[in-house]
């Protein structure tokens, strides 16, 4: 992976983050087809922050996400964006196979895991990301 900064105003940084975001009650509620479309929606809105996505993958209760952002982000706020409307068009695009899952409008847990990647180097945590199973092949 190459190493690109990102500046910014008189600012130049590189951040990245490992965001975790799990479904409401741990359902198992992704498809193949789902989390093809949930990384589409995640690096759209990713995008709109003026952030980089450098890694996708989910299974069927969880997503994986490592992108670069700029310190000019609030975190919090971006997850709260990304929670909300990625539920959102979710519930819209695939009403019918989330009605097996869900009788409310929910979809994500209230809460989060986000971790810097300075514990660990990228290309681990990307490998690890890889690794998680591949619900592309499924359904």
């Amino acid at each position: 992976m190459k190493n690109d900064f990102v500046s910014k105003g008189r600012s130049v940084s590189d951040l990245k983050v490992h965001l975790v975001l799990v479904t409401k009650y741990r359902r198992k509620a992704f498809t193949a087809e789902m989390l093809r479309r949930l990384n589409t929606i995640v690096e759209d809105l990713l995008e709109k922050w003026d952030c980089k996505i450098i890694e996708f993958n989910g299974e069927e209760d969880h997503i994986h996400t490592l992108f670069q952002y700029h310190p000019d982000v609030e975190l919090s706020k971006l997850v709260n964006n990304l929670k909300s409307v990625s539920s959102r068009k979710l519930r819209q695009e695939f009403t019918e196979h989330l009605e097996n899952f869900y009788w409310k409008d929910v979809f994500w847990s209230g809460s989060y895991f986000v971790a810097s990647c300075g514990g660990v180097t990228v290309s681990t945590l990307r490998k690890y990301i890889e690794a998680q199973e591949n619900n592309k092949e499924k359904t």
